[in-house]
């Protein structure tokens, strides 16, 4: 491999597998045409509009375009030369993707046309890069140069450079005062910057080889993943002082925290032990690790989805992206894309905007998967029972009913005879009533 942190083998992951239980159909009350028509309708109409991720591949110089409803790649762009890190703008519209390979550059693909729309020239080799949280500047982390470079989104002109020792992650505060930027060079620290003026107002000594970085959705916790000491740094954003440090797998290179705050994931690229090839799970209130997840080899990116439900793990040397459902901690598809896939930062849309739908309106209180399916689909809530599901075709025609129950197990459905295409899947919930689909193929 290319980069300078890939110092290990690859090694087997054991698959994590969990049985389920088909359930033989019974009555559910009656489902309206009408309704069925207009959600059929909705759910088609918006089906192309999705919250995406864009997953970067360093092997084959493109970016895979997921829809993460369906959990499928709708596209495939080709982009300049071994891109590494990755951010999306926060209204959905653009992102930002670093070419490392000696190119030194960044591309602006536009969302709404998956194009690249502009190409600026930055520092060498660089790696971490982050959009601020209004929008106007991206911060790039040039590993070999030891600068940061600020681009004005408006213009796509490096507005200002910076000092900054083997800068590697970057991430910025909610309010936009503070940059958080980590350095790759031994012992290993954190660079807090003033984003007004661009300069180095204090310095925190953290573990060896910090790498990923991500700050709290509230502004007051920073995570750092210190890759040669197995551990992630918790800093007070207040004091700028170390308050924790947790044991994770074996060299951890990625983080990303929940929307709500209360988890916090960390993948571990290590191949040494059987913690490696894993996702570790973070209580953030007791900063204790809760679970240990199998994913595929020599994961890199991680990010969450808009509402919490769901993580994607991108396994460079499986050129696979894991789909892990928060709730129960289960690999819910394994997505296919392109070669050595790293996606360093966040490669998720995180707010709606033109050309993407609010993850309400996909149904965010259920889960299907695998989707699309030829066997068997499961249904489960997120954070809530599921006490039935109803299957209809497109005609409205209803096709399955499930029993009613009242728990949080998988509903399990039988489709392998379905014809191919699209079905609409009514779920009663505790919550009420979600509709959602899936396509059989």
């Amino acid at each position: 491999m290319t980069t300078a942190m890939k110092k290990l083998t690859t090694a087997t992951v054991v698959s994590r597998k969990s049985t389920f239980v088909t359930r033989k159909p019974s009555p559910i009350l009656p489902f309206s045409h009408s309704l069925f028509f207009f959600l059929a309708f909705f759910l088609l109409k918006f089906h192309a509009h999705a919250q995406t991720a864009y997953i970067t591949n360093n092997g084959d110089s493109s970016v895979s375009v997921i829809n993460v409803a369906t959990n499928t790649v709708t596209a495939t762009i080709h982009i300049g030369s071994e891109p590494w890190g990755v951010s999306v703008s926060p209204d959905g519209s653009k992102v930002y993707v670093a070419n490392n390979d000696y190119i030194n550059t960044v591309n602006v693909i536009k969302t709404s046309t998956n194009t690249i729309v502009a190409t600026i020239t930055v520092g060498s080799w660089p790696d971490g890069i982050f959009v601020s949280p209004d929008g106007s500047k991206v911060y790039v982390a040039n590993t070999d140069s030891n600068t940061v470079s600020v681009i004005n989104t408006a213009s796509n002109i490096v507005s200002a450079t910076f000092p900054i020792l083997a800068p590697y992650g970057v991430t910025e505060s909610p309010d936009g005062s503070k940059v958080y930027i980590t350095n790759y060079a031994y012992p290993g620290s954190i660079n807090v910057i003033n984003a007004a003026t661009n300069t180095v107002t204090d310095t925190i000594p953290v573990g060896i080889l910090p790498s990923g970085i991500a700050v709290s959705p509230d502004g007051s916790k920073v995570y750092v993943v210190n890759s040669n000491s197995n551990t992630v740094s918790v800093i007070n954003t207040s004091t700028d002082t170390v308050t924790a440090t947790i044991p994770v797998g074996s060299f951890p290179n990625c983080v990303s925290v929940s929307t709500d705050g209360s988890k916090v994931y960390v993948v571990n690229s290590g191949t040494f032990d059987d913690i490696g090839n894993t996702v570790s799970v973070i209580n953030s209130s007791t900063n204790t690790v809760t679970a240990t997840i199998p994913v595929g080899s020599f994961p890199q990116g991680v990010s969450v989805s808009p509402d919490g439900s769901k993580i994607y793990v991108a396994n460079e040397d499986s050129n696979t992206v894991s789909v892990i459902n928060t709730a129960t901690d289960i690999i819910m598809a394994t997505i296919p894309v392109g070669k050595y896939p790293v996606a360093f930062g966040n490669f998720i849309s995180i707010y709606p905007n033109t050309g993407i739908a609010p993850q309400s309106m996909m149904a965010a209180g259920i889960d299907i998967f695998p989707n699309p399916a030829s066997g068997e689909i499961r249904v489960i809530g997120n954070q809530c029972s599921v006490s039935g599901v109803e299957v209809f075709n497109l005609l409205g025609e209803k096709i399955y009913t499930s029993p009613i129950t009242d728990n949080r197990a998988p509903i399990t459905i039988n489709v392998a005879d379905f014809p191919n295409g699209v079905y609409v899947v009514k779920v009663r919930t505790e919550k009420g009533m979600e509709v959602s689909k899936f396509i059989k193929e």
